[in-house]
């Protein structure tokens, strides 16, 4: 369906969202949302204040439709358009486990547990005495 075959009555029965997918589509073209909205109000004959109101809400809209997509620059294209590519990188996940190897080296280097307190310790246990729970009552 294209834009300029719809009613007015119909436009001002549809959303900001389907009035701008028609614009994509038609004007074939990626296109910044201030220009895109600015289309979407002209086309509903929306004053520049109800322009400046609603802009942000637009925007919303667009972020939560799938059909529409953000690109570079804060351009917005329709998704069919555009081919998402997943790549992964073998080289990320060797570094990330490099990076994750110094970091142990470095917690070796900086270890809480040093060995000479662990002699200090086992002087300060030597009197410790373990008293069961029966014993315990009858000392009392």
């Amino acid at each position: 369906m294209k834009l300029k075959d719809i009613s007015k009555e119909e436009l001002e029965l549809m959303s900001y969202d389907d009035i701008a997918y028609l614009i994509l589509q038609d004007a074939n073209k990626k296109m910044k949302i201030n220009d895109l909205f600015k289309k979407v109000c002209d086309t509903l004959g929306l004053s520049e204040r109800e322009f400046e109101d609603r802009i942000a809400d637009f925007f919303e809209i667009l972020t939560t439709d799938k059909r529409f997509t953000m690109l570079t620059d804060g351009y917005w294209d329709l998704k069919e358009k555009h081919s998402e590519k997943v790549v992964i990188d073998e080289d990320d996940d060797e570094v990330f486990v490099e990076e994750a190897d110094e970091e142990d080296e470095e917690n070796e280097d900086n270890d809480f547990y040093d060995e000479e307190e662990d002699d200090d310790s086992d002087e300060d246990l030597k009197d410790l005495v373990v008293i069961d729970e029966d014993e315990e009552g009858e000392n009392l």
